[in-house]
């Protein structure tokens, strides 16, 4: 399984917080110290949190379904996009559109608004059209993916969400604790982690610690979707085996 290793979040700054005017009191049990008068978080406790979270989106991958990755933060969004590219998972770093959970239906007509467009634009509707009207289905287009482009696979609602910075996201955390969907979330701590399933205290401004955090949950996600392809295989093998009839023994021979 992925493991957070205490000397690699150190390097990579997980452990500063946000100033000690700033800090949210329901952290505290979170923070280790306070230097400067900035918050510094306790690293022992972020390596279990990121551990039971790296846990349970193995899980979660392991079961085919997907999770939904959110970071429009400038510092984060290259990160998670390049990220969670690997994976084949779904991802918003552009601009998060209110309903876009709650109102997953209009979510999926906008989808396929685009995908329309695009079959147009092979199938030869488009050399039907003016040039005026072409331009402007291609802003559609543009504009449609740039906000919907990497979750267009995204088929259903999440199996859950993992934020960086839930006060960025705060309208992205309020739709999937409205729709039930497991939270998964970097909190810093001017933050509150009573709103989130599972806490991750960490620095969620530092581009090193970003890509810390959502590159152990990535090679969790990933461990678990090996051992499905490695489930299906065996599954499959085990069903093209014709089966051995059982000889009867001689008792059942004489019956």
């Amino acid at each position: 399984m992925a493991k957070a290793n205490f000397k690699d979040l150190l390097n990579a700054g997980v452990h500063f917080g946000h100033l000690k005017r700033k800090w949210n009191p329901n952290m505290a049990p979170y923070i280790f110290d306070e230097k400067k008068g900035i918050h510094v978080i306790d690293l022992n406790k972020t390596v279990v949190k990121i551990e039971e979270a790296a846990a349970a989106m193995r899980s979660i991958a392991k079961s085919g379904r997907k999770i939904l990755f959110v970071a429009t933060k400038k510092q984060a969004k290259e990160i998670v996009a390049n990220q969670v590219k690997g994976i084949n998972m779904p991802y918003v770093t552009e601009r998060w559109t209110g309903g876009m959970l709650t109102n997953f239906s209009t979510t999926r007509k906008s989808i396929r608004k685009m995908n329309n467009i695009d079959k147009m634009a092979t199938d030869g509707t488009f050399s039907n059209m003016s040039k005026r009207e072409r331009l402007q289905l291609t802003r559609q287009r543009e504009k449609l993916d740039k906000t919907l482009g990497s979750i267009a696979d995204m088929t259903r609602l999440p199996a859950a969400i993992f934020i960086v910075d839930i006060m960025k996201e705060h309208i992205a955390l309020a739709e999937a604790k409205k729709l039930g969907i497991p939270t998964f979330a970097m909190i810093d701590t001017n933050s509150d982690p009573r709103m989130v399933d599972f806490v991750i205290p960490s620095n969620d401004d530092a581009t090193k610690s970003i890509e810390m955090v959502v590159s152990i949950m990535c090679n969790s996600i990933k461990e678990g979707l090996t051992e499905r392809k490695a489930a299906k295989v065996k599954a499959a093998a085990d069903k093209s085996d014709p089966k051995k009839e059982e000889k009867a023994t001689p008792a059942e021979t004489a019956e």
